[in-house]
């Protein structure tokens, strides 16, 4: 039967979150590396929250209506987020994933987007090389690492609670660093209480929407990063990405604990400025 897309809806979740979680599982157990999702709960639960935000959209892969596929696109800024994408399986190697990669690059374009960009795990060949073919440029190599929370403070560096207070100034610092700010994230994660800044010197210098896979962060300097991954109490999901050209935060990452867990890799097509700054992407960007 023939392969047809159509929008995902959250009466999905589950079907999404039970092939999401069997092709990472099948690729990482493959390579020997953990699973990002432990259970198909967990995987229909993120699905779940995708679908039902309103500002994400989601296609799903069918073949004799049963659902082999999916792909989203974080619509909340200027720049979109692309994934996670998954394919079951038993259905790879068919061209599935570049079809759903195609639709969600079409809706971005048709929202108008300036860029997208999406992080992919280093160790699958097949969808860097997809990925590439489609028009994405390599931008950094990322480490996902993670540990125990590390209940550090550093002197001068007062970490406290996002408040919506803290918009102006943090969304501020993000366009300098970024060239684009992430204010729909971050007055997301303001409101569900996971939000930090950090302040130096009587100013907001650096925030993170928390200390987490799906999670941003950007400083004037990795001293501000340093503060922020002290002060976190938890690391949700498989870790935290960290730039690994950035030489000074993650020797000092795997210096306080931290272990290394995979590499991946930050890849864009359309707009995208070189940070001025330091930074923490979130597994979309």
């Amino acid at each position: 039967m023939t392969v047809t897309l159509r929008p995902a809806t959250v009466s999905d979740a589950p079907a999404i979150g039970r092939v999401m979680h069997d092709a990472f599982k099948a690729i990482a157990e493959r390579h020997n590396f953990p699973p990002d999702f432990p259970s198909p709960d967990v995987a229909s639960g993120l699905a779940a929250m995708l679908l039902g935000h309103g500002r994400f959209y989601g296609v799903a892969a069918e073949r004799d209506r049963k659902l082999v596929g999916s792909n989203f696109l974080d619509l909340r800024g200027a720049i979109g987020g692309i994934g996670p994408i998954t394919v079951d399986p038993a259905e790879q190697d068919r061209g599935i994933g570049k079809r759903l990669m195609q639709d969600v690059l079409d809706r971005a374009s048709r929202e108008g987007l300036p860029g997208v960009r999406l992080v992919q795990t280093a160790y699958h060949n097949r969808s860097l090389s997809l990925y590439t073919k489609l028009g994405f440029r390599t931008r950094e190599p990322l480490s996902v690492v993670k540990g125990l929370p590390l209940g550090l403070t550093l002197a001068g560096y007062d970490v406290r609670s996002a408040t919506e207070a803290d918009c102006v100034a943090c969304n501020r610092l993000c366009r300098d660093v970024h060239g684009h700010d992430r204010a729909r994230e971050l007055d997301e994660a303001i409101r569900a209480g996971t939000a930090i800044v950090v302040e130096h010197q009587g100013r907001i210098t650096g925030y993170a929407t928390q200390i987490a896979f799906f999670a941003h962060a950007v400083g004037e300097t990795n001293r501000d990063l340093m503060a922020l991954i002290g002060a976190s109490p938890e690391a949700p999901g498989p870790g935290f990405l960290v730039p690994t050209r950035n030489h000074e935060l993650f020797t000092w990452c795997l210096d306080h604990g931290l272990t290394l867990v995979q590499q991946m890799t930050l890849m864009t097509i359309g707009l995208y400025n070189e940070p001025t700054g330091v930074y923490l992407p979130s597994v979309l960007y």
